[in-house]
């Protein structure tokens, strides 16, 4: 019977019962996963070892990193990726528990609102993600970070630090900004379609 559950689990999470909605785990699971998992560490994978500071020194090059970095970008979007599937995932898993097919979610009204809330909640997500993308890394990265050195008790105050590779990083965030922006617009295209595949099964 649990081989049964995660069966459903499974083919709830990778096959949901909307058109939009399978073509964003196509577009989540394979583009977008793809994208940060490869191009993101060939972009930001020897970032830290990379940036340097006028003084040169491995003290100064960690501190000042930390601060231009408080958090790595392959870090953020790996959690953001993680998050916004949990809405899905919990309400496929319910689903699995109750032995509810794909196509039983769009013919009740307490699973098609049940369903629509959870896409409701990753769009959520995904704008809490976006506003906090640009609140930690903005659109560009720029060649030269001047860092605030005052409480390292050094008589310079602001050193100048170089940013490595800092073209290809803002290529980088506007794709991943235009990512965030589709996986949104398909979520909300995702609820229109629910909507209409209602109103059509009603009719009926």
């Amino acid at each position: 019977m649990s081989l049964n559950y995660i069966k459903n689990f499974y083919e709830g999470c990778l096959k949901p019962p909307t058109v939009i909605g399978q073509f964003h785990t196509l577009f989540f699971g394979s583009v977008r996963m793809f994208f940060l998992g490869v191009l993101g560490f060939a972009v930001y994978g020897n970032e830290a070892l990379h940036f340097s500071c006028d003084p040169d020194k491995r003290e100064i090059n960690l501190f000042c990193y930390n601060q231009f970095r408080p958090i790595t970008p392959q870090v953020f979007w790996a959690l953001q990726l993680v998050i916004v599937l949990v809405p899905g995932a919990i309400f496929h898993l319910y689903a699995a528990c109750k032995s509810i097919n794909q196509e039983c979610i769009l013919q009740k009204p307490i699973y098609t609102v049940i369903y629509i809330l959870s896409v409701l909640l990753r769009i959520s997500l995904e704008v809490i993600a976006f506003w906090l993308q640009i609140h930690l890394f903005g659109f560009q990265v720029k060649a030269l970070y001047l860092c605030d050195a005052t409480s390292l008790g050094k008589k310079m105050t602001i050193i100048r630090c170089m940013v490595p590779e800092h073209f290809e990083k803002t290529i980088f965030l506007i794709a991943m900004y235009t990512f965030t922006v589709i996986t949104m617009v398909l979520c909300i295209g995702e609820v229109f379609e629910i909507i209409f595949r209602r109103l059509c099964f009603v009719r009926q």
